[in-house]
């Protein structure tokens, strides 16, 4: 069942070790076939040296393994409910990047300061709420799901147009259409962290990016209008050509 996404999924998560994006087995990706309501996951605990795409494990839309010989990342409900409330995305992934995590611990959004950040995120990538003892106490994980989709609704934010969060005292979330942009989302994110703490230790002032700036960097690159990279620029030039 689902091979060919097992083995996107399982190359996914090969990848945040090859970019830097986690220690020992401190992160997860999962990957979704919205037609079947089946995401593949990694097994929670194994050493990413150790996988194979054999191991992943395959979960449906209620969090119920249906198919996979270890146990899924103890984060699977947090995917779960992500899948549930976000529709349009194809792909999740967890880690504790150092950097995003220092925003995270500080309770603090990764502010948009640049063209780096413009790029990938339309705006601030938001921390959420810390979670409450009882949230904690009980479905933890689930809860955390919860609590980032709450942030995205009580701050009135478009998760396709900033594919990222930090769950306060805790780490960042990535997402995207597949497994692999989510992934890639996750390295930017790391990225654009390490610019901003940067940055915000030079100075004081306010250098947060001007709108019309965000709006130039993003829409280069996502929407209609899109032209960044070669299938867009080629259908530019075609177009002016006719």
């Amino acid at each position: 069942m689902l091979e060919k996404l097992k083995n996107e999924v399982y190359q996914s998560n090969m990848q945040l070790s090859k970019l830097g994006l986690v220690t020992f087995t401190w992160g997860n990706v999962s990957g979704i076939d919205r037609k079947k309501g089946l995401f593949v996951i990694k097994p929670s605990g194994v050493a990413y040296e150790n996988l194979t795409p054999e191991d992943m494990v395959v979960v449906n839309l209620k969090g119920e393994v249906v198919e996979g010989k270890l146990n899924p990342s103890s984060d699977t409900p947090t995917h779960t409910v992500l899948y549930n409330e976000f529709p349009l995305i194809g792909g999740i992934v967890h880690t504790h990047s150092p950097w995003a995590v220092s925003f995270a611990e500080a309770g603090m959004d990764i502010p948009a300061l640049g063209t780096t950040h413009a790029d990938t995120f339309y705006g601030d990538v938001p921390v959420s709420d810390a979670l409450s003892k009882a949230e904690i106490e009980s479905d933890y994980e689930e809860n955390t799901g919860k609590v980032i989709v709450r942030t995205f609704k009580e701050k009135s934010i478009d998760p396709s147009a900033v594919p990222a969060v930090l769950v306060r005292q805790h780490g960042p979330f990535t997402w995207g259409k597949d497994p692999q942009q989510a992934v890639y989302n996750a390295k930017v994110l790391e990225v654009v962290a390490e610019m901003s703490y940067h940055a915000l230790q030079l100075t004081k002032a306010d250098i947060k990016v001007p709108q019309f700036l965000l709006d130039k960097h993003y829409y280069r690159k996502h929407g209609k209008d899109a032209y960044y990279g070669q299938t867009n620029a080629k259908s530019k030039i075609h177009a002016k050509k006719i």
